[in-house]
């Protein structure tokens, strides 16, 4: 039976890859690779032999059903992004879901996601969160900000480090002052950092070091606000 699985990779550490998922790469016909210059240092370092197909933003619309006709001729095919698990901010929705219409099995593999880590080593509240992951660039991004303010559980992004600042500056002006926050970089690598604060503590921090790396902010949530009930 062909089968399509998605094969999460580590987010920085190679040690960080699981068995299985080695196996896994090693038994598919062919994988599928957001950028196959990554993926061919992870496949090198794992002695795997398998071809890499690239299959990114840009081309997952026109490359879907010539990868689904391969599929159901017998094909079994592994998906791999750059870092962490497909479909989490990173390709892999369409691909399942066309699978899914047409009756072909899915499997996913456990394994490496950054915002897991990022979440429970900030402090907050984990056993209920909000993961947005990246904002929009420009349009409507102040608007879904400003929903976001009143957000009671604890609030996921991922961030590029150039626009790590812009991002802190509006938290500030929506979510205020008195909101904290973590900042997570360069996870489970020698460089690795987690900074903790109140909003305007992260902006000065970072305002004042050169920012590398993939980011993940874990923000607290709203406060609950209880309304005063008048009796007369």
């Amino acid at each position: 039976m062909s089968k399509l699985t998605l094969v999460p990779t580590p987010v920085g550490n190679l040690k960080d890859m699981t068995f299985r998922a080695v196996e896994v790469l090693k038994a598919a016909d062919f994988i599928l690779a957001e950028d196959t210059r990554k993926t061919s240092i992870l496949l090198n370092h794992f002695s795997i032999d398998n071809k890499a197909v690239a299959y990114h933003k840009y081309n997952e619309h026109k490359q879907l059903y010539a990868i689904t006709d391969k599929l159901k001729a017998g094909f079994n095919i592994a998906l791999v992004t750059d870092a962490g698990t497909p479909g989490i901010s990173d390709p892999g929705f369409l691909i399942v879901r066309e699978c899914i219409k047409n009756g072909i099995e899915v499997e996913t593999l456990p394994g490496a996601t950054a915002f897991v880590p990022a979440l429970v080593n900030s402090g907050f509240p984990s056993e209920r969160f909000c993961f947005e992951g990246f904002l929009p660039q420009k349009k409507g991004r102040q608007k879904r900000i400003k929903e976001l303010s009143k957000e009671q559980r604890t609030l996921i992004f991922y961030e590029s480090p150039y626009r790590l600042l812009k991002t802190l500056n509006q938290f500030l002006e929506f979510f205020g002052k008195e909101r904290r926050a973590s900042v997570s970089r360069e996870l489970t690598k020698v460089h690795e950092e987690t900074v903790r604060g109140f909003l305007p503590e992260l902006i000065e921090y970072f305002g004042g070091n050169t920012v590398k790396g993939e980011i993940v902010i874990v923000v607290e949530g709203a406060k609950f606000e209880k309304k005063k009930i008048n009796i007369s």
